[in-house]
C-alpha cells in the first residue's frame, strides 16, 4: 500500500542561530560522548537550526517560548512530542484521531504547525525523539518567520547533525512494563580534516495498557558535515521513517457528559482494520556561508515524500441513559500521498547606523507541495450506510470488517463502496520577509518586520470533475519593543499577525462559499519579563491575547461577508534553572480564557480544549556523583470535548519519578515511572465519545552507553 521513491540528491544551506540558553547543567557531560554546552552569556552559535533564525539572545526574544534539549529528553525518559507537551505552559495535547501528533498551542488546535531544521513538517504523522538536539516549542502567531498557520504557535524539532574532528558513538536499549521495547545509537566518525559523518537510528516495538495495540517505528538518519573552508560549512541530510501502528480512538461520554470510566477496558474498534502506516524519505541540505563576521547568508533545502493510510472505527454515538449497553460505530480509511519542496534563503547581518546597532535577516522561501487524499466510508451491508450499533462487550463482536451487530444479525463492512472524498492539491507559496532588531541604547530594542506571502492552490475534486483555484496574497507584520534595566532582564511588549487560507491545514476544502473567503486572520499581543538570575536560572512570564478573525458570508445577503471575531486571553509562568548546584527545576503554569463568538455575538460558550489552569514542575536531585533522582507533577483542569460544551474532559493530576544509577562514566541505568499514583484520567479528546484512556502506573527502565 505505501510506495518507495528514489529521489535525487540536492544541496542547500543552513541557519546560523543561537542554541538553548538555560539547558539542564546539572551533569558536566552528556551521555552522547561529548561535553555538554551551558549557555551562561550572551548567545551561542552552533550547528543548530534555531527557530528565531537569528543570533539573538533569548532574553532579547519578544515572545514566550520553551526548548528541551537532548538530555532532558534522556533524563525524563520521553518517547513522543506528547509527553514534552504535557510539561510546556500554556499547550496541551488534543487526541489528533489516534494517528498524529495534535496540539492546543492557546487554545488553537493545531496538527500542521510542525517543523523540521526551522522547515515545514506538515503531514499527519507521529514525530520521533530518536535523533534530536532539542525541541522549541514558540508561543503565539509566528507568521513573520513561517508564514501561514502558526496561529497559536509551533513546534520546531532541531536534528543532530555530524560532528567535525570527533568521533564518539553513544545508545540506549529500553523496556518498560507494558511490554514496549526500543533501541537506539548515535555514532559520529571524523571522516577526514574537514569531514563529519553521523548515523542516528531507532526501532522501537511498540506496546501499550490498550487491548490490540501493538505497532513498529523505525528511523535511519545519516547526515554528512562538509567544511568546504574557513567561512562556507554544508550539512546534507537523509532520513527514513517507517511507522505502523494500532489507532486507539477512546471512549464514549455518559449522561453526565463525562467519559464512562467503567468502559475504560473497552477498545471500541476494529482489531484488525484500526490502523496507520506512513512511509517518508526526508532530504536536507543546508549550506552556510559568512562573508565576514558580521555578515552571513545561508540557503536551505527540503524534500519530503510522505506515504500515509490510517483506517478505524470509532464511537460515534452513545445514550448511556436510554441504551446504556449499545454503542453506534462510524469509520473510514483514509490515504495521503504528498511531496514537499521547500527552498529557503536568509541574510543575516549585525551592523551599526550612527548609534545604532541592527541585526537584520532579510529572507526568501519558495514551496511547492503536490498531495493526494482521499477517504472512503465505512459501509455496513446491513445498515447500508457507514454506522452500526454493536453489543458494548470486551472485545466488542467486530473483526477485519466482519462481526454480529446488536440485533445478533452478521454484518459486514466494505470499505471501496462510498468514496467520500477525493482530491488532488497542487500549492506555489512565495514568500518574502524582512526583521530588524534595532538597538536604540543600551536598554531598549524594538523589533520590526513584516512578511509577504503568495498562496495560489488549484484543488481537483476528482469524483465531480471540478478544478477549483484560488490565490491569496496576505503580509503580516510583526513588531516588538524590548526594555532592558539590567543586561539579564528584559520587559517585552509585542504584536504579531498570521494567517490560514480557506482550504486549511491539510488544504483540501475551498469547496462551495469556501472560495471566495479571506483566509482567517490571528492577532496576538503579549507582553511580558524575561529574568535571568546567576548560575542559569531563569523566570519568565506572559500576558498575552489572541483574536481570530473570520469571513463568513452572511446570511441575508450571501454576496457579503461578516467578520466573525473570538479572543483568548491568559498568561503564562516559567521558572527553570539550578536551585543548587545539585538540584534543578523547571516549572510553568498557564491561565487561559476565551469565549466562542458567532455572527449574533459572544455566545456564552468556552472554546472546546482549553483548559482555565495548567501547572507542571519537575525535579532533578543528584545526590552523589552517580545517583540521581526525578520527582514531577502536571495538572490539567477540566475543559469542554465539543463546541456546544456538553462534554467535558475531566480534570487530572498526574504524579511522574525517574531515578539513575552511572554505573561507570559510561553506562547508566534508568528507570522512569509515569502516573506513579495509578491516577485513572483522562488526559485528551478528539470529539464527544472520543476521549484518551490515560495509561496507569507503568515504568521504563532504560541503559545508556557512550564511547
Amino acid at each position: 500500500m505505501l510506495k518507495n521513491k528514489v529521489i535525487s540528491a540536492f544541496l542547500g544551506t543552513t541557519m546560523m542561530i543561537p542554541a538553548a540558553a538555560h539547558a539542564e547543567t546539572s551533569e558536566s557531560e552528556s551521555m552522547d560522548g561529548r561535553d555538554d554546552i551551558v549557555v551562561t552569556g550572551d548567545v551561542l552559535y552552533s550547528n543548530q537550526v534555531n527557530a528565531v533564525k537569528t543570533p539573538t539572545p533569548i532574553i532579547d526574544v519578544p515572545q514566550s517560548l520553551s526548548i528541551v534539549t537532548a538530555d532532558q529528553i534522556k533524563q525524563r525518559g520521553y518517547t513522543n512530542i506528547g509527553q514534552i507537551v504535557d510539561y510546556t505552559p500554556g499547550v496541551n495535547n488534543t487526541q489528533g484521531e489516534g494517528h498524529r501528533d495534535a496540539v492546543v498551542f492557546r487554545g488553537v488546535r493545531s496538527t500542521a504547525d510542525f517543523y523540521i531544521d526551522g522547515v515545514r513538517d506538515d503531514v499527519q504523522y507521529y514525530r520521533g525523539l530518536y535523533n534530536l538536539e532539542q525541541v522549541e516549542i514558540l508561543r503565539g502567531p509566528n507568521a513573520l518567520l513561517f508564514g501561514r498557520g502558526g496561529t497559536g504557535g509551533i513546534l520546531n524539532r532541531v536534528t543532530k547533525k555530524g560532528t567535525i574532528g570527533e568521533t564518539f558513538g553513544g545508545g540506549q536499549i529500553a523496556i518498560d512494563t507494558f511490554g514496549e521495547f526500543s533501541i537506539q545509537g548515535d555514532i559520529n566518525i571524523a571522516a577526514g580534516e574537514n569531514v563529519g559523518v553521523r548515523v542516528n537510528a531507532a526501532y522501537e516495538s511498540l506496546n501499550n495498557h490498550r487491548d490490540f495495540y501493538d505497532g513498529d517505528r523505525i528511523g535511519f538518519n545519516p547526515t554528512v558535515r562538509f567544511q568546504m573552508g574557513p567561512d562556507t560549512t554544508l550539512d546534507l541530510s537523509y532520513e527514513y521513517a517507517d511507522h505502523e501502528r494500532f489507532i486507539d480512538r477512546g471512549i464514549p461520554t455518559g449522561a453526565d457528559g463525562r467519559p464512562v470510566s467503567a468502559l475504560r477496558n473497552v477498545i471500541f474498534g476494529d482489531p484488525e482494520l484500526n490502523f496507520t502506516e506512513l512511509e517518508a524519505h526526508l532530504l536536507r541540505a543546508n549550506l552556510q556561508h559568512a562573508f565576514s563576521e558580521n555578515f552571513k547568508a545561508n540557503f536551505s533545502a527540503f524534500y519530503g515524500d510522505y506515504d500515509k493510510v490510517y483506517s478505524n472505527f470509532y464511537a460515534s454515538s452513545y445514550d448511556q441513559a436510554s441504551t446504556p449497553n449499545v454503542v453506534t460505530l462510524d469509520g473510514y480509511i483514509d490515504t495521503t500521498e504528498r511531496q514537499n519542496l521547500i527552498l529557503s534563503g536568509n541574510l543575516v547581518g549585525e551592523f551599526e547606523t550612527g548609534s545604532l546597532g541592527h541585526t537584520l535577516i532579510f529572507g526568501g522561501e519558495y514551496i511547492n507541495t503536490s498531495s493526494d487524499q482521499d477517504r472512503f466510508n465505512a459501509f455496513w451491508d446491513t445498515t447500508m450506510d457507514d454506522n452500526e450499533v454493536f453489543a458494548i462487550q470486551r472485545p466488542l463482536n467486530l473483526r477485519g470488517g466482519l462481526g454480529v451487530n446488536a440485533a445478533g444479525i452478521a454484518t459486514t463492512n466494505d470499505f471501496t463502496v462510498d468514496l467520500n472524498d477525493f482530491t488532488q492539491v497542487d500549492i506555489d507559496v512565495f514568500s518574502f520577509y524582512i526583521q530588524d532588531e534595532i538597538k536604540l541604547t543600551d536598554w531598549l530594542n524594538v523589533v520590526l518586520g513584516g512578511r509577504f506571502d503568495s498562496f495560489d492552490i488549484t484543488v481537483n475534486n476528482v469524483p465531480a470533475g471540478d478544478i477549483r483555484t484560488r490565490k491569496d496574497e496576505e503580509f503580516s507584520p510583526r513588531a516588538g519593543l524590548i526594555i532592558k534595566p539590567q543586561e539579564n532582564i528584559s520587559f517585552y511588549a509585542s504584536y504579531s499577525e498570521s494567517f490560514l487560507p480557506r482550504s486549511g491545514e491539510q488544504f483540501a476544502n475551498i469547496n462551495g462559499t469556501n472560495n471566495a473567503l479571506d483566509p482567517n486572520t490571528f492577532t496576538n499581543l503579549e507582553a511580558g519579563i524575561k529574568w535571568d538570575f546567576e548560575q542559569g536560572f531563569s523566570f519568565t512570564a506572559a500576558f498575552f491575547e489572541i483574536e481570530q478573525s473570520s469571513p463568513q458570508p452572511n446570511d441575508a445577503d450571501p454576496s457579503t461577508l461578516d467578520i466573525i471575531d473570538s479572543q483568548i486571553r491568559g498568561f503564562e509562568l516559567q521558572l527553570k534553572g539550578q536551585i543548587t548546584d545539585n538540584w534543578f527545576v523547571s516549572a510553568g503554569y498557564s491561565y487561559l480564557d476565551g469565549e466562542q463568538v458567532d455572527r449574533d455575538g459572544p455566545t456564552g460558550l468556552r472554546l472546546r480544549e482549553l483548559p482555565e489552569n495548567m501547572f507542571s514542575i519537575w525535579n532533578s536531585i543528584q545526590v552523589s556523583d552517580r545517583i540521581g533522582f526525578g520527582l514531577g507533577l502536571t495538572h490539567q483542569d477540566e475543559s469542554f470535548i465539543n463546541n456546544g460544551n456538553t462534554a467535558v474532559l475531566p480534570a487530572y493530576t498526574r504524579i511522574d519519578a525517574a531515578a539513575h544509577f552511572d554505573v561507570t562514566e559510561n553506562l547508566r541505568l534508568q528507570v522512569n515511572i509515569e502516573n506513579l499514583t495509578d491516577t485513572v484520567y483522562f488526559p485528551s479528546s478528539h470529539s464527544t465519545h472520543q476521549a484518551t484512556v490515560g495509561a496507569p502506573l507503568n515504568a521504563r527502565f532504560s541503559i545508556t552507553g557512550r564511547f
